[in-house]
């Protein structure tokens, strides 16, 4: 954290980041990483999920890359505040895709995404918390980051999080 810190303040120069995913020296390829590892276990019949909560969607790589997950046997789920350019429950193309919207008193900003990695408790896998919504400004020309979160009581929050945003 402090070499973001020291680079943010023009200190030092970028670094590369162990835990951290920091747009846009390496979120976006380590999002692209666990996106195909959910597609990969999918295929060999261990699962495959992948949550995502942020303002907006745009980002036609990450599209593209949902869409092949989806093909692939992933369950995604998404809820976005703003525009989303992905089409959920597409035949062929995106059934296995979901997206929900969070409008009225309910509006916030938060950003969580959750990658399962086969596991079957939903508070295990891996949680990320974020500044950065799936567009391409924020994945490639702002400095963002995303955080993993480790700790078993703040996972078991943000899953609940996650089920509350589901319901419709």
């Amino acid at each position: 954290l402090v070499t973001l810190f020291n680079f943010l303040t023009g200190l030092s120069a970028a670094q590369n980041y162990k835990a951290l995913l920091i747009a846009p020296f390496n979120m976006r390829r380590e999002f692209y990483a666990r996106i195909a590892r959910e597609a990969d276990l999918a295929r060999r019949g261990r699962g495959g999920y992948i949550f995502a909560k942020m303002n907006a969607l745009e980002d036609r790589e990450i599209t593209q890359r949902l869409y092949d997950a989806s093909q692939a046997g992933v369950r995604i789920d998404l809820v976005v505040r703003g525009f989303c350019c992905l089409r959920p429950g597409v035949p062929g193309l995106s059934e296995n895709i979901r997206v929900m919207s969070v409008v009225g008193r309910f509006l916030e900003h938060s950003r969580i995404f959750h990658f399962g990695a086969g596991q079957q408790d939903p508070c295990d896998g891996e949680w990320y918390i974020s500044s950065a919504d799936w567009m391409y400004r924020n994945l490639s020309n702002r400095v963002e980051a995303a955080v993993p979160v480790r700790d078993p009581q703040a996972r078991a929050r943000l899953a609940q999080i996650r089920e509350v945003s589901l319901v419709r």
